[in-house]
C-alpha cells in the first residue's frame, strides 16, 4: 500500500498546495478542494492511502 502525509501549505479559490511532509524540498502538489476531506484548511496535514486523503 501507498501512503503519505501532506501538509496543506496554501488555497487559492478552489484548489489546494499540498507539501510532502517526508520530501518539503519536492514541488508542491496541486489539487482541488473537492477531492479533500471536508474542514480542510491551510496548516492542515493530511494521510493519503487507497486514493483517499483523510484529516490527522
Amino acid at each position: 500500500m501507498f501512503e503519505k502525509y501532506y501538509t496543506v501549505t496554501r488555497i487559492e479559490g478552489e484548489y489546494a498546495y499540498l507539501r510532502d511532509n517526508n520530501a518539503p524540498d519536492t514541488e508542491e502538489l496541486f489539487l482541488a478542494l473537492a477531492l479533500l476531506p471536508p474542514g480542510t484548511d491551510v496548516g492542515t496535514t493530511l494521510h493519503y492511502i487507497n486514493f483517499t486523503y483523510e484529516i490527522v
